[in-house]
């Protein structure tokens, strides 16, 4: 039997190298990346069954990056592995198009499984949430996120180049925008959010796991 094309995504290498002995035997891994621009540049030139990938990654963030992935291969199927277990994040990640989701933790024990239940056409969630993830389905209004909700995905990706340190116009070459639609997205930002200054958009980040603190 032809074994999956799997592609990795993840930001520590030592996690990537991890990954790689969990699977290599019953997977082709035809590549591995650590931000997630290059996730979505890879998919395209790779064509993966399967993208095992964080929530927490450099340039583009894993629910941001979910949502392109999604748009440039419909039938790829999306694992998030990562440290953030609030059902908040899960169902974001779900919103976004993941097909799985568990925690780091247990990703020795669970991940063969998850990469065998998508491709099988299931969704699988960590047992370590699933109970969270029910409550959260039955009272969405209690886990919904807002603020957050409130943002576009253009916003969102300004969001996370502010907060890791890139200017005004080094995010307009990267998104291929004027500096000015950068200015006036960040500025909404920060109507939208309540915020004041910069070091609020960068706190706030952190906080939803956009960017992981130093």
């Amino acid at each position: 039997m032809k074994k999956p094309r799997v592609l990795l995504a993840d930001d520590h290498t030592f996690v990537l190298e991890g990954f790689k002995k969990l699977l290599e035997e019953h997977c082709e891994l035809v590549g591995a990346v650590e931000d997630g621009r290059a996730l979505v540049d890879a998919v395209v030139d790779l064509q993966p069954q399967v993208v095992i990938m964080d929530i927490s990654m450099p340039r583009l963030n894993g629910i941001e990056a979910a949502k392109k992935l999604k748009k440039l291969l419909p039938e790829v199927k999306l694992i998030f592995v990562t440290m953030h277990a609030e059902t908040v994040y899960v169902n974001e990640a779900f919103r976004a198009g993941a097909s799985g989701y568990l925690l780091k933790q247990s990703a020795a024990t669970e991940l063969a499984q998850a990469v065998q239940s998508v491709l099988n056409g299931n969704f699988y969630v960590t047992p370590l949430i699933a109970r969270d993830v029910v409550t959260s389905f039955l009272n969405p209004e209690q886990s919904r996120s807002a603020t957050m909700d409130d943002l576009t995905g253009r916003q969102r990706e300004i969001l996370q180049l502010v907060a890791e340190g890139f200017s005004a116009k080094e995010i307009a070459d990267q998104l291929k925008i004027s500096h000015r639609t950068v200015e006036f997205h960040k500025a909404k930002i920060m109507e939208q959010l309540h915020l004041h200054t910069t070091i609020d958009l960068v706190k706030y980040a952190m906080a939803q796991g956009l960017v992981i603190s130093p």
